[in-house]
């Protein structure tokens, strides 16, 4: 760790929320004329670059500069009156929960903007495009460094409007009712959500976020946090995606961009899981232990429910589309997420928190090898990747071949990549759950949650057969498609290789997460008591 002072680290962090808005405003703005380049929509996306590439920088620095030997401890805060008559309070900070997710935030913006330089999106003007994308990020990271409920509930529903019109104005096809449906179920998610934290508030005093962790519910009755958290586990289960709660994502996903479909799996399902551990764990215990179990039981159905879906989607004349399959999956694998918070243990919620790491990572870089697939092919439909005219990745382009196969044997979550830790640690959970559940049924949602993973193992298998191996077929039999394609170029290695690299730092070493989250998480759990 490099000593840097607590005002520089209270700046990175200020920086790194407000810096994307900052920026935004600037792309709307006419480039000078130095920085025009071969026109001004290359400038605006070199723009969109740039400021990214600077939030980033400073994420790292304040990475190198957090005190790694207190990750329990709330750093770089700023604590700000802001409406004094409800004690609102532009209050910020990070601890070892929320700093793996800033980071991942920041990256997969950069790697997303940068993307988008190089393959610039077909659409509207790439001013709002890259507007958009700043004030996305920006709502992203405000969501993990806010410490007020209030401000955690603005920096919650800031994300909306871009990623709506991400998905309504670069989208493919079906994407307005893709876009409408997305907004509708997350916004009606958000006012429950909303009552709950006032609730919350209201009944406490304050909307602290600290505060009200380290008073861990005493200053709230039973009947209060089980309301509070059935309001507030509901918008934030819409934003997981929970189980039943998950039928905007699919179409979501397979109508929004690349770079939309990045942001949306890799960060946007983590802030309603962030939401569980920060807020509902640690601020209403009892309300929590009540709906538990069935937070549990939901959290195994969408394992298997998202699994079958895979399943029908990658069998041959399904016609399933590769976006939507990686969409269903991500419902499975946030299950994962969900039944490690549910069984309120340390191991539990640091297998939580580290799925959702290694979920962003793997899920983003599938995102995007799929991205490339529809480019190159013009369809992510499987019957026609694998039909005659089949993809036959391994013989036409190798390298995007094995990054292909390399990302479906992570998210199967083979031991040694980023996978493996996240859910192996979530059913360690299950076997044991905290004082107070029942175990029995915990050890059933444990059985049910491995029998996913073998179904996840099933599809993800299939799809590798189907897509990277066969034959090509040779260029004069009229095939429908060229016997070459254009193999990884080089800003997709670029893009795609740090995302490729922390899958198999964290699969090989998770000593580098667990060791940020886990007194965190004790000291969580423990009601703020270190």
């Amino acid at each position: 760790m490099i000593d840097i002072s607590e005002s520089v680290m209270q700046f990175l962090l200020a920086f790194i929320v407000v810096g994307p808005l900052i920026g935004a405003v600037a792309a709307l703005l006419p480039a000078p004329p130095g920085l025009r380049g071969t026109g001004p929509d290359q400038a605006v996306l070199r723009h969109g670059v740039t400021v990214t590439g600077a939030i980033l920088a400073a994420a790292i620095a304040l990475v190198i500069g957090f005190d790694h030997d207190q990750p329990s401890k709330m750093q770089a805060t700023t604590d700000i009156s802001w409406i004094p008559a409800l004690d609102v309070r532009i209050h910020l900070g990070v601890d070892g929960i929320s700093l793996p997710l800033l980071v991942l935030t920041a990256l997969l913006s950069f790697l997303c903007a940068l993307y988008s330089y190089f393959k610039p999106p077909t659409g509207p003007s790439p001013k709002a495009f890259v507007a958009l994308l700043l004030v996305l990020e920006s709502g992203m990271l405000a969501t993990f460094a806010v410490l007020d409920l209030v401000l955690f509930f603005l920096a919650f529903e800031m994300v909306l409007i871009p990623m709506y019109f991400l998905i309504a104005r670069w989208g493919g096809e079906a994407r307005q009712p893709a876009a409408w449906k997305f907004i509708l179920y997350t916004l009606l998610g958000s006012v429950v959500m909303l009552l709950g934290l006032l609730l919350i508030g209201l009944q406490s005093g304050t909307f602290d976020m600290v505060a009200l962790a380290t008073d861990n519910g005493r200053g709230l009755t039973a009947s209060t946090q089980v309301i509070a958290v059935l309001a507030i586990g509901i918008g934030l289960a819409v934003k997981t995606p929970m189980w039943p709660l998950h039928s905007w994502l699919p179409d979501a996903h397979t109508a929004a961009p690349t770079v939309g479909s990045v942001l949306l799996a890799g960060v946007l399902l983590k802030m309603g899981t962030y939401g569980f551990v920060r807020i509902v764990l640690p601020i209403a215990p009892e309300g929590m232990q009540t709906f538990a179990p069935y937070l549990a039981a939901f959290a195994v159905a969408g394992i298997v429910y998202g699994s079958l879906a895979c399943l029908a989607l990658a069998k041959q004349g399904a016609a399933g589309d590769l976006k939507r399959l990686i969409a269903y999956s991500s419902v499975g694998h946030m299950g994962f997420v969900l039944l490690g918070i549910a069984t309120m243990t340390p191991t539990g919620v640091n297998g939580a928190l580290f799925a959702n790491v290694a979920h962003g990572l793997i899920t983003g870089l599938l995102f995007f090898l799929v991205g490339a697939l529809k480019d190159r092919y013009g369809t992510a439909d499987l019957d026609t990747l694998a039909g005659a005219a089949g993809a036959a990745l391994y013989g036409r382009a190798p390298r995007l071949g094995g990054l292909l196969a390399f990302a479906a044997v992570a998210s199967l979550g083979l031991p040694g990549l980023a996978g493996f830790w996240g859910e192996m640690l979530a059913l360690f959970g299950a076997f044991d759950p905290a004082p107070g559940l029942n175990r029995p049924a915990f050890l059933v949602f444990m059985v049910i949650g491995g029998f996913g993973t073998l179904l996840t193992a099933a599809y993800l298998l299939i799809v590798v057969r189907r897509v990277c191996m066969g034959t090509p077929p040779p260029e004069d039999r009229r095939s429908g498609a060229p016997a070459a394609i254009p193999d990884v170029r080089t800003y997709e290695l670029v893009t795609w290789s740090p995302l490729v690299a922390l899958t198999v730092l964290a699969g090989l070493w998770p000593a580098v997460l667990l060791g940020l989250t886990d007194p965190a998480v004790q000291k969580l759990l423990a009601g703020g008591k270190s």
